[in-house]
C-alpha cells in the first residue's frame, strides 16, 4: 500500500499546488480587480493602490499564486507567499486573540503552512519547473560527456 501511495505523491503534489495557487491567486484578484465580490469590507470593490499592507499583499497573492499554479519559481514563490501570511496573521489577526478560530486567522495560517509545504516539496508534477529541471539535467548530461577529463 505504501509503495502505491510513493508512487502517486508526485501528481498528489502536484495537484495540491495547483489548487493552493488558484485559491491564493483568486483571492489576490478579488482584491485588485473587484471580481467574484471584490475585497473584503469594500462592497464589491477594490483596495485602494499603493494602501499598506492590503494592496502589496493582493499583488503578492496574484503573482505568487499565478507562479505557483504554474509551477514556475515554484520554491521561491512559495516562500514569499507563505511569508506573507506569516506577517498577515501575527500582525493583523493575532492582535484580536491568541487563536486562529477566535481572531479570524484560519486563512492566513492554512495559507502559510501550505506554501511552507511547497517550499520543501517543490512543484511536483505538472509544473513548468519540472520541464526546466529535465532539461537542465539533460544538457548538464550532455555537456559532461562531451568535456575532457584530465587526470
Amino acid at each position: 500500500m505504501s509503495a502505491r501511495l510513493n508512487s502517486a505523491q508526485p501528481y498528489v503534489i502536484g495537484l495540491f499546488r495547483i489548487v493552493v495557487g488558484l485559491l491564493f491567486a483568486v483571492h489576490g484578484a478579488t482584491s485588485l480587480f473587484g471580481v467574484l465580490g471584490g475585497a473584503a469590507g469594500t462592497n464589491g470593490g477594490t483596495i485602494p493602490a499603493g494602501t499598506w499592507p492590503g494592496w502589496y499583499a493582493a499583488v503578492i497573492q496574484l503573482v505568487a499564486g499565478a507562479l505557483v499554479l504554474l509551477g514556475l519559481g515554484t520554491r521561491g514563490a512559495a516562500l514569499i507567499a507563505s511569508g506573507s501570511m506569516a506577517y498577515a496573521y501575527f500582525d493583523v489577526h493575532q492582535q484580536a486573540a491568541l487563536w486562529p478560530i477566535q481572531n479570524g486567522g484560519e486563512l492566513s495560517v492554512l495559507f502559510c503552512w501550505a506554501f511552507f509545504l511547497l517550499v520543501f516539496t517543490g512543484s511536483g508534477a505538472f509544473g513548468v519547473d519540472r520541464l526546466f529541471g529535465r532539461r537542465t539535467a539533460e544538457d548538464a548530461g550532455s555537456v559532461a560527456e562531451q568535456t575532457p577529463i584530465a587526470a
